[in-house]
């Protein structure tokens, strides 16, 4: 009896954990390949995300965040691709993002695939790319990441939450 309700808690722990950092993904085509992102998508709920003493800053992998929640955020491109001037060759990556100092990211792609997202390993890490900021006009509750086309063969990665919006270009190589 005692299995079933510690199992009957851990689901229900797991369920509200899940709803309150919903999956998410973003695709694009772009010169006919696919490059799409799936990650869990955390809302600010009142509470300091970034920063000294944001929520942020108590994950054990700071300053590097999983770029979403539960799950490390997962990158998968068909094209070789220059992100920001980093070289990624086409296959599967984890997204991250430096936010040391919250108003100057950098996006981490990292070569260690399926993770935890609370488990950082910078040995793996492809590269850093400096992103370009801005902050929205109203703050967001809920963070969202978008890629797009923005021509035959260029892109862009958005990340928006609170009060940061964060992109990088991309183009096909």
């Amino acid at each position: 009896m005692k299995s079933f309700t510690l199992l009957a808690a851990l689901t229900a722990f797991v369920t509200l954990a899940s709803a309150q950092s919903p999956p998410a993904q973003t695709s694009v085509a772009i010169g006919g390949k696919t490059l799409s992102i799936h990650y869990s998508a955390p809302s600010v709920r009142h509470r300091k995300i970034f920063g000294s003493g944001g929520l942020l800053s108590q994950d054990p992998t700071y300053p590097a965040w999983r770029a979403g929640a539960n799950s490390a955020t997962a990158f998968h491109t068909d094209a070789a691709l220059d992100i920001g001037g980093l070289q990624v060759p086409k296959g599967d990556y984890t997204i991250y993002v430096w936010v040391a100092d919250p108003e100057n990211w950098q996006l981490i792609l990292n070569k260690e695939t399926g993770q935890w997202g609370l488990n950082y390993n910078a040995k793996m890490d492809l590269g850093r790319v400096k992103m370009t900021m801005s902050k929205p006009p109203a703050p967001i509750e809920t963070y969202k990441m978008t890629l797009s086309s923005t021509g035959p063969k260029t892109g862009k990665l958005q990340l928006e939450w609170e009060n940061h919006i964060a992109s990088v270009a991309i183009t096909l190589k």
